[in-house]
This record gives C-alpha cells, structure tokens and sequence, in this order.
C-alpha cells in the first residue's frame, strides 16, 4: 500500500500489486528427450538435478558448443520453461543462440544420444557437438570431440 498526500491536507491510501515475471525458455524438449531426461534425473541425488541447464559455450571446431546439465535450480536471470515434466532453463547469454531450438533424443544403429536442431546454425561440425552462427562469431578452432 502506498501512502499520499491531496492539496490542501487530505491523505489518501491506494494499493499497489508487484507483478514479477520470469522470462520463458527460448527452445522446446521434445517429449522423447523428455524422458530421457527424468530417467537420467531419477539416478542423481535427490535435491541435486532438480532443472535441465542448455547452454551454449565458446570451443569446439564450429565456434561453440552445446553444454546440457542438471542443476539444483533456476538462476535470477534464466529463461524457464516446462516441457512434458521437465523444467529447462537456459542463461541470458545462451538464450539468443538458443532462441528457435529443439532438443532431442534420437537412438538409432547410427547415433544415439541429445541431438540439438538449432535454426540459429550456419554450420555445425561433423561431430554433432559444435556449431556457428551467421554473425561470424567465433571461438578458437580444434573440435574437443
């Protein structure tokens, strides 16, 4: 409630409501990777894998990386959203990179594993790791992978 004054003396109370807002998670978790996700969450200790962090990172021979962990919440400045019962969370600095993508989960005679289908990419490195944007952006050249 705010307190103000009226000319000639006369007081007046009027309430006041604070509206916080969280920014929303700028990819999408496919409902494979979903659960692959809280299969993975179920083998760590409890209170430790509470939130899925994306994130992107400077290396590998694309320029960046793709970097997916587990973390105990959601930092002030995250992105958050929730996918098929997963809380994902993604930093300010990833979340341009970010904005568009969808992570999922493929397991074939080839591949298996998160797969990252990111409209932000220019290129990405044959590993399946790394990537570029169209901006030019680019970190030091040696895929780690």
């Amino acid at each position: 409630m705010a307190l103000g004054s009226l000319p000639g003396g006369h007081r007046y109370t009027e309430t006041v409501a604070t509206i916080e807002t969280r920014q929303t998670a700028t990819l999408t978790l496919t409902e494979r990777a979903a659960d692959k996700v809280k299969a993975l969450m179920a083998q760590e200790p409890a209170g430790e894998a509470e939130v899925l962090r994306v994130a992107i990172r400077g290396g590998g021979c694309g320029g960046f990386e793709y970097a997916l962990g587990f973390d105990r919440s959601a930092a002030e400045a995250d992105a958050e959203a929730e996918f098929h019962g997963v809380r994902v969370v993604v930093d300010p600095a990833s979340a341009p990179y970010l904005e568009g993508a969808t992570v999922d989960f493929v397991e074939s005679l080839q591949e298996s594993g998160f797969k990252i289908e990111n409209p932000n990419a220019s290129g990405s490195c044959g590993c399946g790791h790394s990537f570029q944007v169209a901006e030019g952006d680019e970190a030091p050249a040696g895929c780690s992978h």
